[in-house]
């Protein structure tokens, strides 16, 4: 058999056994997640993730809530992670 052609068909062997077993893998990924969460030991999938604060208004300002819970117009101070450069 030709070179080229023995190289080809190796390499095309290669790329489905690679494939084989990713499928194989991600099946086993999503098996163990079903598994973990039918047991309920699965942790929430939001755990790590945090949400950042959208602010109110366009500067990058939050509304300011008094005690008893009623709206002030005053915006909030600009949080450090917000301020603009």
């Amino acid at each position: 058999m030709h070179p080229e052609i023995l190289r080809e068909l190796t390499s095309q062997r290669g790329r489905e056994l690679r494939t084989r077993a990713h499928e194989a893998m991600l099946a086993r990924t999503a098996s163990r997640a079903q598994r973990a969460r039918r047991r309920g030991t699965m942790p929430d999938e939001t755990d790590g993730f945090a949400i950042p604060a959208i602010p109110d208004y366009v500067d990058g300002s939050f509304r300011v809530t008094s005690a008893d819970g009623a709206q002030t117009g005053q915006p909030g101070p600009v949080p450090a992670a917000r301020r603009a450069a």
